[in-house]
């Protein structure tokens, strides 16, 4: 028996349906030091080591059953009697020289197609080539698969805690198997109840569906107008291509840390503030006059269980930015009141109800739910922040030096933020559409900028 997706993950299989320019996985770059030996890494060591430890996470071994919501019921995930490791994972060499430009752009250029829905949802390339003998290895996976939490850990499937493990030592993939274990049967028949119930009964009351559909866009549309005022116009939100322009900004995590305890906020207080910064810049180049901008930051609602469970497990925090605010320091301080207030009061009703109309409503009514829960209506911008491993890991003995972590723009924002802790660097992947948003660097400057003034504030 396959394993139904969730509401939440089948609306993100809608958004792709309801605009071809938007794509729906998220993404990573996992850039490694040269292997000790000098010689080039090998794909097809690479390719059984991951076809071994995917044993541990099934889902990564499966298709979906449809590659269509139904108006009635919901995919499900089944295995894929093709699966072939082979065909998942390339390789790929960066033009030379191989330094930043080149792999921003072949970055943009790959996270720029869809996945192909009648396989599994997710590809990796080993990338060779760049500068001072670097290699990566570069992952997309659908956001119905996994969302950033899951996905920051199911990555450590093809890492190791050490650079030669010694025979027998636990590895990091089997720590994955319990919680997908876990999710498989009993989570799923739950999962089962509450989203498709109500379709099994609305496929005896033909009527009865209608009068579903029509209620529960009346209620989404409710909880737009009562909960949230609409976020502002800015030029981010508008139509979109389906090519994409990636940047990167890197800081060390511990200058971070030092900002917050000396500014008495988080860690994601520097996040969404330096974000804004970068917007401030970028907005004032194009001359254009804005006030604030509303980021969608999702939260997550794992447990401590939970962490490694695919699919998503997500809600969302809808903050306000200051972006006029031309002192950094002032900005963190309003942001960080503004976040704080979010996070103990009931500003994110709105968006929690309409997970909870997404969870208890048939499948007919995704499409409804999907569109309005990610209008640039709700949002601008989404930011999400991300924890991943503190200490070094390896892939076949090469230290992990850098990730480049990416988030998909929804239709109609032109933008995305998403940011990774990993060995004690915080790096911001910028993800945004590559024709309307020419200007990226100007975005990227302003975020360093901003972070330079706020860790020099705590030096």
């Amino acid at each position: 028996m396959g394993t139904h997706l969730s509401p939440l993950d089948a609306a993100f299989l809608e958004l792709e349906e309801a605009d071809e320019s938007a794509h729906m996985h998220i993404g990573w770059a996992m850039i490694f030091d040269p292997l000790p030996s000098g010689e080039p890494p090998s794909l097809e060591r690479l390719r059984e080591q991951t076809r071994q430890r995917l044993e541990a996470v099934p889902r990564f071994r499966r298709r979906l059953s449809s590659p269509r919501v139904g108006r009635l019921s919901l995919p499900t995930w089944v295995p894929d009697p093709d699966f072939d490791v082979g065909e998942l994972f390339r390789r790929a060499t960066l033009p030379a020289p191989g330094g930043e430009e080149e792999l921003m752009d072949w970055l943009g250029d790959f996270f720029s197609h869809r996945l192909d829905r009648s396989r599994p949802l997710w590809e990796t390339t080993l990338l060779e080539g760049l500068e001072g003998g670097r290699w990566a290895l570069v992952t997309k996976a659908h956001h119905c698969l996994i969302d950033g939490i899951s996905g920051a850990e199911v990555a450590a499937v093809l890492l190791d805690a050490e650079p030669e493990p010694g025979e027998g030592a636990t590895t990091l993939a089997e720590i994955v198997a319990p919680a997908e274990e876990e999710g498989s049967e009993e989570g799923a028949l739950s999962r089962l109840r509450g989203a498709v119930g109500g379709g099994i009964d609305t496929a005896v009351h033909p009527r009865k569906a209608l009068a579903v559909l029509s209620q529960g866009r009346a209620l989404v549309e409710t909880l737009v107008r009562d909960e949230l005022l609409p976020a502002p116009h800015t030029s981010l939100n508008g139509p979109i291509g389906a090519t994409r322009r990636l940047a990167s900004v890197e800081v060390p995590l511990e200058e971070v840390k030092r900002a917050k305890r000396e500014l008495g906020g988080t860690v994601n207080d520097v996040v969404l503030t330096a974000t804004a910064g970068g917007l401030r810049r970028l907005f004032a180049e194009r001359g254009e006059s804005v006030d604030s901008i509303r980021a969608m930051v999702p939260v997550s609602l794992r447990s401590a269980g939970e962490s490694l469970a695919l699919g998503n497990k997500v809600s969302s925090l809808f903050v306000d930015l200051l972006v006029a605010e031309p002192d950094p320091v002032l900005r963190f301080h309003k942001i960080s009141a503004e976040a704080q207030k979010l996070k103990t009061g009931n500003a994110a009703a709105g968006a929690d109800a309409i997970v909870r109309l997404a969870g208890l409503a048939p499948p007919l009514v995704q499409s409804v739910v999907a569109r309005l829960s990610f209008t640039p209506r709700l949002f601008n911008i989404t930011i999400t922040n991300v924890p991943a491993s503190p200490v070094t890991l390896y892939a076949l003995g090469a230290p992990l030096r850098r990730v480049v972590p990416l988030v998909p723009i929804f239709s109609g924002h032109a933008v995305g933020v998403a940011v990774v802790s990993y060995d004690g660097t915080m790096s911001f992947g910028l993800n945004a559409d590559r024709d309307s948003v020419p200007d990226l660097e100007a975005m990227r400057a302003g975020i360093e900028e901003t972070l330079a003034a706020l860790t020099h504030v705590s030096a």
